[in-house]
C-alpha cells in the first residue's frame, strides 16, 4: 500500500522548486532560498544529476529529511521566508524560545552558518533578561545546619531542568562559547542550592565533556549528598545506593536527561551509574589525600629580600610553620569534611587575617604567606576535574 503524506499549510508553495519530506510532511519550497548562506542544501543541488530521477521535484519523490522534526523544520523555514517586521518579534519579550533552539539546531544540521549564529545570539540575549525567563520567579534556597536543602527550596521545576538541559546541549553542539559559558555559570549558580542542580550538572560533564563544569559538580554533589560518608550498600542491585544526609529527594534529574541507569530507587535514594560511583570514591580518596600533604607542608612562599639577608628568616619561617599546624588543628577546621580541602584552606584564609601582628614575620613574608595560601585554593580548584576522573587511582 503506497503511504500518503499531508502537505504542509505554510510551506508548501504551488511555485516551489523542491519538495522535501520531514517525517510525514510534505515541504515544498525555493531552492534557490535553500542554497543561501553555502549551505549544505546548495552542496546537494551542485552535483551532477544521476541516472535515477532527480529527488525533490515531486510529492511522490521527495527529498527525505531523516532524523528531522517537522515542527522544528517549520520553524527554521520561517526564518528563511520572514519578513523583516516578522523578524523582530525573536528579540521581543514575545520571542518563543523553542522556536529559537529549533531554528539553530537545523541551521547547524544544515550548515545555515548566518542563520545559526544569529538564533544563537537571540537565545543568549533571551536567557540573559531579568528576570531568568527560564527559571522560577524567586530561588529562596535556605540550609540546615548540615547543609541540605530545606523542603521549601527542594526540587527544583522540571520545566527549568529540561531547559537548562537543552540549551547547554545546543551551545556545545553549536559550538557557541559565549552562551555555553553563560548556561555553565548559571547552573554553578544553582547548584549551591540544590543538589538536583549538581546532580544534572555531574550527568551533563559526563556527557558533554565540560571540564569546567565536572569537578566543582561532583565536588557538589560528594559534599551535599554525603556520597563517600554515609554511602548504603545493597548487595541485591549493582552497586551501592547513594543516601542524601537528610530528606530524599523526590525530582529525578536522570528521567529529564533520559538516563535510565541514574535513577532514584522505591525510597528515593539517589543511585548513581558505576562510573559516577568510581569518579566520586577517586575525588573523595584524592582530596583526603592533598589535604594531608597540605597539613603536614604548609605552602611555600619566598622570603622578602628583607627579611633574607637578616637572622630575623628563621623566625619569620617558624612562626609561619607554628600558625599553620594550630590552625589546620583547630575545632571549626575539624569541622568541616576531610575532602573539603577548598573550605578549609578558606577558613585557614580567614584565620590568617584575624591573626593580628606577628612578632617574628616581616610584613612583606606575611602577604606572600597570604597570597601563599590564595594559590594553593586556586591550585586545587582548577585540578577538581582531575580529582574527579576515573583515572588509575595511583595517579
Amino acid at each position: 500500500m503506497t503511504q500518503t503524506y499531508e502537505r504542509d499549510d505554510t510551506y508548501y508553495f504551488d511555485d516551489g522548486s523542491c519538495v522535501l519530506l520531514v517525517e510525514n510532511v510534505l515541504f515544498n519550497v525555493h531552492r534557490s532560498v535553500l542554497s543561501r548562506d553555502s549551505s549544505s542544501f546548495r552542496t546537494m543541488f551542485s552535483l551532477p544529476p544521476g541516472e535515477r530521477p532527480v529527488e525533490g521535484t515531486s510529492d511522490d519523490n521527495p527529498i527525505v529529511l531523516a532524523g528531522d522534526d517537522a515542527a522544528e523544520f517549520r520553524h527554521f523555514l520561517w526564518s528563511l521566508y520572514a519578513l523583516p517586521s516578522e523578524l523582530s518579534v525573536i528579540t521581543s519579550p514575545s520571542a518563543d524560545l523553542d522556536q529559537l533552539v529549533a531554528i539553530a539546531r537545523v541551521s547547524n544540521k544544515y550548515a545555515f552558518k548566518s542563520i545559526e549564529t544569529w538564533a544563537l545570539d537571540a537565545i543568549q540575549e533571551y536567557v540573559n533578561r531579568k528576570p531568568s525567563p527560564i527559571l522560577p520567579p524567586t530561588t529562596p534556597y535556605t540550609f540546615s545546619v548540615s547543609l541540605v536543602p530545606t523542603p521549601s527550596s527542594c526540587n527544583p521545576k522540571i520545566e527549568s531542568i529540561e531547559q537548562l538541559t537543552r540549551l547547554i546541549r545546543l551551545a556545545q553542539l553549536c559550538n557557541h562559547e559565549r552562551l555555553l559559558n553563560t548556561m555553565v555559570h548559571l547552573l554553578r549558580d544553582l547548584m549551591i542550592g540544590s543538589v538536583q542542580y549538581a546532580y544534572l550538572a555531574m550527568t551533563l560533564a559526563d556527557e558533554l565533556g565540560l571540564r569546567t563544569l565536572r569537578g566543582v559538580a561532583y565536588l557538589e554533589v560528594m559534599q551535599k549528598a554525603a556520597i563517600v560518608r554515609s554511602p548504603r550498600v545493597d548487595i541485591f542491585h549493582k552497586g551501592p545506593l547513594i543516601r542524601s544526609s537528610s530528606a530524599p529527594d523526590t525530582t529525578d534529574p536522570a528521567s529529564v536527561l533520559n538516563n535510565e541507569s541514574s535513577e532514584l530507587d522505591d525510597k528515593g535514594h539517589m543511585s548513581l551509574t558505576p562510573q559516577q560511583q568510581l569518579r566520586l570514591l577517586a575525588g573523595y580518596y584524592r582530596l583526603t589525600e592533598t589535604w594531608e600533604e597540605l597539613r603536614r607542608t604548609p605552602p611555600h612562599f619566598d622570603h622578602a629580600v628583607s627579611c633574607g639577608a637578616t637572622w630575623h628568616q628563621h623566625g619569620c619561617t617558624q612562626s609561619w610553620l607554628e600558625f599553620w599546624k594550630e590552625k589546620t588543628r583547630g575545632d571549626t577546621l575539624l569541622s568541616l569534611g576531610l575532602a573539603d580541602v577548598i573550605g578549609r584552606l578558606r577558613q585557614i584564609s580567614k584565620d590568617y587575617d584575624r591573626w593580628g601582628s606577628a612578632t617574628y614575620m616581616h610584613h612583606d613574608c606575611r602577604q606572600a604567606a597570604r597570597r601563599s595560601i590564595n594559590d594553593a585554593i586556586k591550585r586545587v580548584e582548577d585540578a577538581l576535574p582531575d580529582y574527579f576522573s576515573d583515572a588509575n587511582l595511583s595517579d
